[in-house]
């Protein structure tokens, strides 16, 4: 296993990418912080082989991150900004990760970690690796929950999954509805998609992700889910009946 941290000044940039991380076999989350420093002193304590690293920090820059942190472990860099990609190549990193990040990519990046770091990662270390886990562990409850953009450039809005109804996707926006409200947020439904266990959440249709355990009925190719009626799109169709007859 891979032991991975994210850093990113943003939250919820850095929930993104944890979420993430949390998908794939082969990377363990050791976790994120907003704190550059803090990730520095989990790689110099030898706990972290492969940083997600943001470029653009208040406290301090990607690039200022690599230079302090050395060979001490691997970076895939995310960052909104291509022109900072030439800097982070020659700094040796593994991959550059162009913001919003699709799971698809993400996953590439870390294929191309799992070949560069995986050979490395010897079971002399275990011991090690257990300690770093536990004492982050015991800051990171399981995540149930997500912060979506709000109206304004740093709010952010809690939505717990339990709460989640369905999600509606109109074209850069997204609607998530609740039993007692709709919030709009900027984002893409397939960014969205990525972020979201699976189960309860599954796309249903283009436009479309429900929570399994809020639907009320299924009728023909339609779902109901209090009175709300939510198509089945026709590319979705035979995996979702075949995913409901097996529950």
């Amino acid at each position: 296993m891979i032991r991975c941290i994210a850093v990113d000044d943003e939250a919820y940039a850095s929930e993104i990418l944890a979420t993430y991380i949390k998908r794939v076999p082969f990377l363990e989350l050791v976790g994120t912080t907003t704190n550059p420093f803090e990730a520095l002193g989990l790689i110099q304590d030898g706990k972290v082989d492969l940083v997600f690293l943001d470029i653009q920090m208040p406290e301090l820059t990607g690039i200022q991150f690599l230079k302090i942190c050395g060979n001490k472990c691997k970076v895939v860099l995310t960052t909104a900004y291509p022109e900072y990609a030439l800097d982070g190549f020659e700094h040796d990193v593994i991959d550059y990760l162009l913001k919003p990040i699709p799971f698809e990519r993400f996953y590439k990046a870390a294929q191309k970690a799992q070949t560069i770091l995986e050979p490395a990662v010897s079971a002399a270390g275990a011991g090690q690796r257990a300690e770093g886990i536990s004492a982050v562990a015991a800051k990171q409850p399981v995540q149930d929950y997500i912060f979506v953009k709000g109206e304004s450039k740093n709010k952010f809005l809690k939505v717990n999954y339990e709460d989640i109804l369905y999600i509606e996707g109109l074209k850069n926006y997204i609607s998530i509805y609740t039993p007692t409200q709709r919030i709009v947020t900027y984002q893409s439904l397939r960014d969205l998609e990525g972020q979201l266990p699976r189960p309860p959440f599954y796309r249903v249709h283009k436009s479309y992700i429900v929570a399994l355990d809020k639907i009320r009925l299924v009728d023909g190719n339609s779902i109901y889910i209090e009175d709300n009626s939510i198509p089945i799109g026709e590319t979705y169709r035979e995996e979702f009946f075949k995913l409901i007859r097996e529950r």
